[in-house]
């Protein structure tokens, strides 16, 4: 073979490889994969089995947490906050919106514990969180939780208007959760009113408020860019089509992963949390 056909059977033999090995990536892809924001990569794993709960099973995944597994509901809404927080973080980098300023809407409940928690994080972070939070919860552990956050300089607010929200460069929603049952009420018609109206990214907490917990949204629900799953993805999940699902709260033991057949993915290196 002379020198010249010799190194066109070379490159034609790379480009068989270089066509096998890429094909080979894209299956892969399929279910791993990393994706990159100009100044964040973060791994995608997707597991075809993981289980999405219905109410009951959350429900009583949650009671055995607390009373089996000795978790206090403080311990598990700090580490699903900050698994909120660093959703966000990998999602939204701070350098990457128009404005660092953040508006945390806070519900009665735990969800809005975790918004609490998340946006207490937030500040360490880079971001300039302020926190609404029409119906204050009249126990020790948000009493504590609002404490904190006015310790740490973050605005309460128990109004927002649609231009006022569209001057914060993200929107968290932590309204309701997985617990929640319509019709809103009236303390929550405004602030509902706003997500659905405003032109800024939503990054909702394990159920985005207003949507049924195993059937999804209603007609005129809000549009998540983020929706942040704690312990398992919810039934209502199924229906997100938003541009990113993470799964945060790296705290099920093993054993109750196998008794649910959670399946769950592997979090990666140290993280708190996995995009899904």
């Amino acid at each position: 073979m002379s020198p010249k056909n010799f190194s066109k059977h070379q490159m034609s033999v790379r480009g068989w490889k270089n066509l096998v090995v890429g094909l080979f990536l894209c299956q892969i892809g399929n279910l791993n994969g990393t994706v990159s924001t100009n100044n964040s990569t973060f791994t995608t794993i997707t597991t075809p089995k993981m289980k999405y709960l219905n109410q009951t099973e959350a429900t009583n995944i949650d009671i055995e947490l607390f009373n089996d597994y000795k978790f206090s509901v403080d311990q598990l809404m700090e580490l699903a906050g900050q698994a909120v927080a660093h959703s966000i973080a990998k999602t939204f980098p701070v350098q990457e919106l128009p404005s660092n300023k953040l508006l945390v809407c806070c519900g009665p409940g735990n969800n809005g514990g975790d918004g609490l928690v998340a946006a207490r994080h937030l500040s360490l972070m880079g971001y300039e969180p302020t926190i609404y939070y029409p119906r204050m919860v009249d126990k020790e552990l948000y009493r504590n939780l609002v404490h904190q956050c006015k310790s740490m300089d973050i605005e309460l607010v128990q109004t927002v208007e649609l231009e006022q929200a569209n001057e914060y460069g993200l929107i968290v929603d932590a309204l309701f959760g997985f617990s929640f049952k319509p019709p809103v009420r009236p303390d929550f018609l405004n602030i509902m009113d706003v997500m659905r109206r405003t032109t800024r990214p939503i990054a909702s907490i394990d159920i985005p408020s207003g949507w049924d917990v195993e059937n999804g949204p209603p007609e005129d629900g809000i549009k998540p860019t983020l929706l942040i799953s704690l312990t398992a993805p919810k039934m209502c999940a199924k229906f997100y089509t938003g541009k990113y699902h993470f799964l945060g709260g790296r705290f099920v033991p093993p054993s109750l992963q196998e008794k649910y057949k959670l399946d769950l993915p592997n979090y990666p290196g140290v993280d708190t949390c996995v995009q899904i």
